[in-house]
């Protein structure tokens, strides 16, 4: 049975205990994965997914339905993934270091490190700026449309688009070059 996000938000409003149980059992995953495609670390990921949803509780009342759930939590997400990547101070993910990386991946749901395609696409993936990073992941992971994404990233959906565009000529050219 698929919870319905109205359904969340009225639950929510009165009773925030079982309204919150829901909305953990609808997004706790995605929301691990679209923050662990951002920052790499799976202990980094926990970090900032516990920070979301912390912040998302915290916050719940500011929620005006202005955008659907589901953006909105993508883009409180976001930005604690870009929080703590800021936190960090690299400006640039590097894809060889030893403490950030593909490399810290463990083998496990998120790459197989027997599918040398899956690395090769993670480590294209890395290799695109912050933007194009987000509009790929979200539209290619988590399927949102441009104009859902462009509210994540408090873009317009042309620029998104055109993200995604640049993203996905990029990832192709990486993909057919680095053997």
């Amino acid at each position: 049975m698929s919870i319905n996000d109205n359904g969340i938000v009225e639950t929510l409003k009165q009773s925030p205990e079982n309204g919150f149980r829901m909305l953990m059992a609808k997004y706790q995953e995605n929301v691990y994965w679209h923050i662990r495609r951002l920052v790499v670390s799976h202990d980094d990921a926990q970090d900032a997914s516990q920070e979301t949803f912390v912040r998302i509780y915290r916050s719940f009342g500011n929620y005006r339905g202005d955008c659907s759930l589901r953006s909105w939590i993508y883009r409180i997400a976001t930005n604690e993934a870009l929080r703590l990547i800021s936190k960090r101070k690299q400006k640039v993910v590097s894809i060889e270091s030893e403490s950030t990386g593909v490399n810290l991946v463990p083998a496990d749901n998120y790459i197989d490190f027997d599918d040398k395609m899956a690395v090769k696409l993670q480590k294209a993936i890395l290799s695109l700026p912050p933007k194009q990073q987000l509009a790929f992941n979200l539209r290619y992971y988590d399927e949102l449309g441009f104009d859902e994404i462009a509210k994540v990233a408090d873009s317009t959906p042309t620029s998104i688009k055109a993200s995604y565009h640049f993203a996905k000529e990029k990832i192709i050219k990486y993909m057919n070059s680095n053997d």
